[in-house]
């Protein structure tokens, strides 16, 4: 039961984060160069345009990937463990 909860509340806030980062890419890019310039680094991308994208799409591969995990964890089906199992070189 514990570890349902814990299962249900991971994937939440994982699909929040992936929703935030997808709907407010701009804002998620301002984070990390705010992030960077404390640590003393600037950054900033050649194309504002291809960041947004880029930055969009990685919030959709999370909330993808989170969906996907959390159906295999909830069915008991080890999808991504024989997917990794055919991959012979990474070892668990």
């Amino acid at each position: 039961m514990v570890e349902m909860i814990l299962l249900i509340i991971v994937t939440l806030f994982c699909l929040g984060v992936g929703a935030f980062i997808s709907l407010r890419p701009s804002r998620v890019i301002e984070l990390q160069k705010k992030f960077y310039e404390k640590i003393n680094w600037r950054i900033e991308p050649i194309s504002m345009a291809k960041e947004i994208r880029n930055t969009r799409l990685m919030g959709l591969f999370l909330i993808f990937f989170v969906v996907l995990v959390t159906i295999d964890a909830l069915t008991h089906r080890q999808v991504l463990e024989s997917v990794f199992k055919f991959s012979s070189w990474i070892n668990f």
